[in-house]
């Protein structure tokens, strides 16, 4: 049998955990710099993930706390897949990403590591971008820090409210 080891993630599984739902707590606060906050809508937020898999990783949550898809209203569900076309479009545009991993895991044993609040991971992938840093070394390649990339997307972000 073939094992595959991703030993960065030992920081996210050891990490002292808030009380209290994330998604919940950063949707109602209002440092979004420091909450990695991108993008605000009027029911779903766009944010960067903590512990990302690649620079640029980000995630869409409902406000609602629910981990289920069928409570949300379409309109939620609508303004989720447009917030996801808008961030695949301004991670091609600022990454140069060439592709993207976007869904969801739903339920523990679907791999939710915060299975009570779903939300969405986008992903921006290149081509070749897996390399033998996190297998062999047991250490990820992130190009920039998550604050210099939040100050880079969020002038992006700011502009989806000017368009729409």
């Amino acid at each position: 049998m073939d094992k595959l080891w991703a030993p960065w993630r030992i920081e996210y599984i050891r990490s002292p955990k808030e009380d209290g739902c994330i998604f919940c707590i950063k949707s109602q606060e209002t440092n979004d710099r420091n909450n990695l906050v991108l993008y605000r809508g009027k029911e779903a937020f766009v944010l960067m993930n903590l512990y990302p898999y690649s620079n640029g990783h980000l995630m869409i949550s409902p406000y609602q706390h629910t981990s289920e898809t069928d409570d949300l209203s379409s309109a939620c569900n609508s303004e989720i897949m447009d917030m996801a076309n808008k961030s695949m479009s301004i991670l091609s545009k600022m990454f140069n990403a060439e592709g993207f991993n976007f869904g969801a895991n739903f339920g523990k044993a679907g791999g939710a590591g915060i299975e009570e609040h779903l939300h969405y991971h986008i992903v921006p992938r290149w081509t070749g971008d897996t390399n033998f840093m996190p297998v062999t070394g047991g250490t990820r390649v992130l190009v920039e820090g998550l604050q210099e990339s939040w100050d880079l997307l969020k002038p992006k972000f700011n502009e989806i409210n000017e368009i729409a």
